[in-house]
């Protein structure tokens, strides 16, 4: 399922070997798509918008071989996708992270997405099951804020290389539907022209459901 990547062939060898001693590798980038389509698709099929640009969101960083890059003890590995461990709010204000696996059929998608979304709101605490995938997107949302930019928390002494993508509020213009989305990544696996790439793709995706 994974592909080692021989650091020796790699031709990102020295920026592997550069960023990958940083002590904060990741660099983030905030760009704006349009979800016109994507709501009216969700209103017209009854489903869930946030299912569904999630789906096309994950889509995309499957088209984008560099985001599916993993460090596991200082060897690079490929995944053919990533599946997504979202903050899932729960009533009580609290939230809690989940595991929603990727998968190339909408409905199949969304029918696992909509599962585990009701599991993480009826339990409490922040890790309710095991996390045993290295090939995660770690997925967050701003319900009730139109963002122009975010950073993380971090914590250094753990070894991380998900990338990390946020989406907000959306806003209505005359044109389109604007939505703001936040994208980190790990610089020593992946480069501007990655995350470009990604958005490029992610909207393609929204375009065509």
């Amino acid at each position: 399922m994974k592909q080692q990547i021989n650091l020796e062939n790699w031709n990102r060898k020295a920026h592997f070997h550069f960023f990958k001693t940083f002590e904060e590798p990741f660099f983030g980038v905030t760009a704006v798509v349009d979800i016109q389509n994507a709501l009216l698709f969700a209103k017209e099929q009854n489903q869930s918008l946030f299912c569904t640009y999630l789906y096309c969101c994950l889509k995309a960083v499957s088209e984008v071989p560099a985001l599916n890059l993993r460090i596991e003890d200082s060897e690079v590995y490929r995944y053919p996708y990533s599946h997504a461990s979202a903050t899932i709010l729960r009533p009580d204000g609290t939230f809690g992270f989940s595991y929603i696996p990727f998968n190339s059929d909408f409905l199949t998608f969304t029918a696992a997405a909509k599962q585990e979304i009701v599991r993480v709101q009826n339990t409490s605490g922040l890790f309710t099951r095991t996390f045993d995938e290295a090939n995660l997107t770690h997925i967050s949302t701003f319900l009730n804020l139109h963002f122009t930019a975010l950073s993380h928390a971090r914590k250094f002494s753990i070894s991380d290389s998900c990338p990390k993508i946020t989406f907000c509020k959306f806003e209505k213009t005359d044109n389109k539907i604007a939505m703001p989305i936040a994208v980190h990544v790990h610089h020593a696996l992946a480069d501007g022209r990655d995350v470009e790439h990604f958005f490029v793709a992610f909207q393609k995706n929204l375009n065509e459901l």
